[in-house]
């Protein structure tokens, strides 16, 4: 987007992003549900539940490569099709194979939405805009998150079967209506000169760009604290018998705190620099995870929760405009890809660690394990780089590649 542009744009896709998410994060512990409805183990339910995060890693990097040298607009409706589809087809499912299927489809059409989305918005906002722009757009991910879970558990009740089926359904009418914010969301790009082709960046090279590594694992770290503190607060709750009513409030809690500092992210930026924002939080995130570790009274826990949802909102959003500005003009969707495989990554490694930790420690361990990480992202975080490289501030983004200064091709 050029200053002074018109921002309609950018309303329009967190909204669609809103119902995209709240669709799945409806979707995800409904399936859950519907699977052990069907007989399902806890083993066959986590194999399902990482057909979510697996299937998807063979398909984002081909996706980057096409959106690096096309259009982001046509991978949202179709990641908003295939996030309803499965989500409808997963309710309507009869058997474990086929709810693992769908459960593929799902992240598959939620990692097609995400890059499509991403892509634009670096595509569509000027260097110096990026930061801003990514917190905005992050905020329909935690409306998403903060509304599909809550969804999701006041419509399954005593009849499994049932309720988590029309859950699904649900979730699938409801991420449909995010194709209604989509239309004409892109600006035309720009005719191209003649002969002008873009240049293939292996990925090798788009992975030894200064930053990129950077913010793939600053991502890795925030996403597995934030999926790790949903799975495994309900169990520290037990321990500690904490109502699961309060746990849930806690998770809203945090949820909450996560928006409030992406709505507050621009003034942050303007007083700490992104680079020193993300050390400190990254830092105090570390902290805070090892703290809930420790037998705190709720209220101190509600606390230490909230301050700690804060400053997990800081990684993600600014973790997007590393790797967009660290990595090849040419080769931003794909770089951006990559940080999506690493999330996928850490959703599925993560989880297994946690468990394989809490089981050896107990179940506060996965807390102090996530805090080492946080750790060493805080670390990595004072060699990212905090400009651009190659655009000055001044630049307005244009919807195709910019040429690199430092590079002959």
């Amino acid at each position: 987007m050029t200053p002074g542009g018109n921002r309609g744009w950018l309303l329009r896709l967190v909204i669609a992003f809103g119902f995209a998410q709240g669709a799945v994060s409806m979707a995800r512990p409904a399936v859950s549900y519907r699977a052990l409805a069907l007989g399902a183990d806890e083993r066959a339910v986590g194999v399902i539940a990482g057909v979510y995060a697996l299937l998807p890693l063979f398909a984002a990097v081909p996706l980057g490569r096409r959106t690096d040298h096309g259009r982001c607009a046509p991978l949202l409706p179709a990641g908003v099709v295939l996030i309803s589809g499965g989500c409808a087809l997963s309710g309507l499912a009869g058997s474990l194979w086929t709810m693992a299927l769908w459960s593929g489809v799902m992240g598959l059409g939620h990692l097609c939405f995400v890059i499509g989305a991403q892509s634009l918005v670096a595509r569509q906002s000027a260097p110096h805009e990026q930061d801003r722009n990514f917190g905005h757009f992050t905020i329909g991910a935690s409306l998403g998150q903060l509304v599909g879970p809550v969804a999701a558990g006041a419509l399954i009740g005593a009849d499994m079967a049932r309720t988590s089926a029309l859950a699904l359904l649900a979730a699938g009418a409801g991420g449909a209506v995010a194709l209604t914010s989509l239309w004409r969301i892109e600006r035309p790009a720009p005719p191209k000169p003649p002969g002008a082709q873009g240049t293939r960046v292996p990925v090798r090279a788009i992975l030894r760009a200064r930053g990129v590594p950077a913010g793939i694992l600053i991502s890795l770290a925030v996403l597995s604290a934030t999926d790790i503190l949903t799975a495994y607060l309900p169990v520290v709750g037990e321990h500690r018998g904490i109502d699961p009513a309060v746990i849930g409030v806690l998770l809203s809690l945090r949820a909450a705190a996560t928006i409030a500092c992406r709505l507050v992210l621009t003034p942050l930026l303007r007083l700490l620099g992104r680079t020193v924002l993300l050390t400190v939080t990254c830092l105090l995130a570390a902290l805070l995870c090892a703290g809930v570790a420790l037998p705190l009274p709720v209220w101190a826990l509600a606390l230490v929760l909230a301050v700690l949802g804060f400053c997990l909102g800081v990684g993600q959003p600014l973790s997007m405009t590393t790797v967009v500005q660290a990595a090849p003009a040419d080769a931003r969707s794909t770089a951006l890809a990559l940080r999506l495989t690493g999330n996928r990554l850490g959703q599925v490694a993560a989880p297994a660690a946690a468990g394989l930790i809490a089981g050896v420690a107990g179940v506060a361990a996965p807390f102090v394990m996530l805090g080492a990480l946080l750790f060493l992202s805080s670390g990595v975080a004072l060699r990212a780089p905090s400009r651009p490289t190659d655009d000055p501030p001044s630049t307005p983004a244009g919807t195709g590649p910019r040429p690199r200064r430092r590079t002959s091709r």
